[in-house]
């Protein structure tokens, strides 16, 4: 198949997850089609089956704002035409499926049909498509889209509660490429970033708000109380000034690590011992699963796709929103026995297992062919 796929070029889940689909779609022999303003940050090569396409938003003084979808649906007619892309994929309702039907009902006037499928990752509909002013919008493009999966069954279930959708949703869950994950890497220590007897606590995310990044503090503070520890804190975002005084104020800036945006995640957390992951919303937890994939057990709130991801004493411990106390007793409770320790790092290996890419592209590659054989020209 010859597969167009829209998404966001950033560290964000959707984005990493659209552009790891991508990848491997393509080493499945089929033809893919990057369609983004940016090149995605983890689409570090291409290849004969792989290839971006810019979408350049002339600046116009006529627009207050730049009209980015209608850039996007222009270039997506182009490219459907010259590469004769079979179908679309675009990650997120708003703008990306607005935009893709757009684009569709153009090509129908040369009478070419390119069916959309349509992924809802969380914001697009939790925040975004929340708000009354798009709400419309969201409704419309999940229901003019041929096919609609959602990266979770939470998030499934707050779409239908909040919009009147006519269509099917499926629940694709988002992957990871576990070859990826390993414990121990050999080209870095552990003892560059804790000595032998701290744990290492990580955290990563985009330094938002809605991550409750200032609870991640405030129950590592409470660990090093009982034990040797240091935290790592990847990521930035609007967030890290607050974060960056509350640590001065608690007196244990020496005891974190800020390193900001890394490729080298996975590096970090092969060598963490816990990760913490206390957000307000979740529509799934991908930072989570990247943990667990590295063999590290996870703290986290009950919100959202959580739940679906980290296993209650399996694999971690969830706990409400905001339960600094409840994830503070779980925290300490896996890291302060050596053996119950590596029994949740095992665990939590084993329960990424269900999140293999190699187990969850092919549920894709069955909805692109279904929604193919399905739509006929009307």
């Amino acid at each position: 198949m010859k597969i167009g796929i829209v998404c966001y070029p950033t560290f964000g889940g959707s984005g990493v997850v659209a552009t790891e689909l991508g990848l491997e779609l393509s080493k499945r022999g089929h033809e893919i089609h990057f369609i983004t303003y940016n090149q995605p940050v983890r689409l570090e090569l291409i290849s004969n089956n792989v290839h971006y396409h810019e979408v350049n938003v002339p600046e116009y003084p006529l627009f207050h704002y730049q009209p980015y979808e209608l850039a996007l649906s222009s270039k997506l007619v182009d490219m459907v035409k010259l590469h004769k892309i079979e179908i679309l994929h675009v990650h997120y309702a708003i703008p990306h499926a607005y935009a893709a039907y757009m684009a569709k009902k153009m090509l129908l006037e040369n009478d070419i049909y390119v069916p959309i499928v349509t992924t809802l990752h969380g914001t697009d509909i939790t925040l975004v498509g929340s708000h009354p002013f798009y709400r419309p919008a969201v409704t419309f493009s999940i229901n003019k889209s041929d096919a609609v999966t959602a990266v979770s069954q939470s998030l499934k279930d707050d779409t239908l509660r909040l919009f009147n959708i006519e269509n099917d949703i499926h629940v694709v869950p988002n992957f990871i490429d576990l070859d990826k994950y390993h414990e121990g890497f050999e080209g870095c220590r552990r003892g560059m970033l804790a000595q032998d007897h701290e744990k290492i606590i990580t955290h990563i995310s985009n330094l938002r708000a809605v991550k409750r990044v200032q609870d991640v503090i405030k129950v590592f503070y409470n660990i090093q109380k009982v034990m040797p520890a240091k935290l790592m804190l990847v990521g930035e975002g609007p967030e890290r000034e607050h974060i960056e005084m509350q640590c001065q104020e608690l007196g244990i800036m020496d005891k974190v690590i800020f390193f900001g945006k890394s490729n080298e995640i996975d590096k970090i957390l092969s060598y963490s011992d816990l990760f913490i992951l206390p957000s307000e919303s979740e529509s799934f937890g991908l930072a989570a699963l990247e943990a667990m994939a590295s063999g590290t057990p996870v703290i986290s709130s009950n919100t959202g796709g959580l739940p679906e991801v980290n296993i209650q004493g399996v694999s971690g411990y969830l706990s409400d929103v905001g339960d600094i106390e409840d994830m503070t007793k779980n925290a300490i409770h896996i890291l302060s026995d050596d053996n119950r320790l590596r029994s949740f790092k095992d665990n939590a290996r084993k329960e990424s297992l269900k999140f293999d890419l190699h187990k969850i592209v092919p549920q894709y590659e069955a909805i692109y062919q279904d929604t193919l054989a399905k739509c006929v020209v009307s």
